[in-house]
């Protein structure tokens, strides 16, 4: 059965949950399933390893794991209006998709949460579209044609489901933001059964 890699860090737990509901949104769509993932820490020490599985939470990602979906969710905190550091170090290790031409013509779909509403939201998730064009994915957003992208006090944008986790990283996703994970998980499995070959 085809599968959304829906591939995620998360520090404090906000973007997991969002992975869950994205998940869940992928899973109403006949005929396609998700398969959830993370990547593990970035270390400031070389030297340093993580165990190869992790001890909570969703299995690592494999490079095998992107080349073989139908399409990708593509998650991370925000840090300075960026993506987080393992995400990126991830994606820097696909050149050999790159290379093949693996990924071209794929769906794709980002999500983030960041502390502030004003926190990088929205560039955030322009910083995790870049590789993906590169990489030749076909990119989604959440269009207006979703009510709660026109009346949310909390997150979403257009170019993708956000969450405003708050100063504390307490604050839960909210009906309007979990709605929009919702959203964007089901377009994004209904426009893979499209182009799936």
């Amino acid at each position: 059965m085809p599968y959304i890699l829906v591939l995620y860090y998360s520090r404090n737990g906000s973007v997991k949950q969002m992975a869950q509901y994205i998940a869940r949104g992928i899973e109403f769509v006949p005929g396609i399933e998700a398969k959830i993932r993370t990547v593990p820490p970035v270390s400031p020490t070389t030297e340093a390893t993580d165990p190869s599985v992790p001890e909570n939470g969703a299995p690592y990602v494999t490079l095998d794991d992107l080349k073989n979906c139908a399409g990708l969710a593509l998650g991370s905190p925000t840090r300075f209006g960026n993506m987080a550091a393992p995400i990126k170090y991830f994606l820097d290790q696909t050149s050999n998709l790159w290379l093949s031409n693996s990924l071209v013509n794929k769906p794709a779909a980002v999500f983030t949460s960041t502390s502030t509403m004003h926190g990088g939201q929205e560039s955030t998730l322009l910083s995790m579209m870049l590789p993906l064009f590169h990489l030749g994915f076909v990119l989604l957003g959440i269009p207006y044609a979703e009510p709660d992208l026109n009346t949310t006090q909390s997150g979403g944008t257009p170019y993708g489901a956000t969450h405003v986790a708050g100063t504390s990283s307490k604050n839960p996703i909210t009906a309007e933001e979990q709605r929009l994970c919702i959203s964007l998980g089901k377009r994004l499995g209904e426009i893979a059964m499209k182009l799936y070959p």
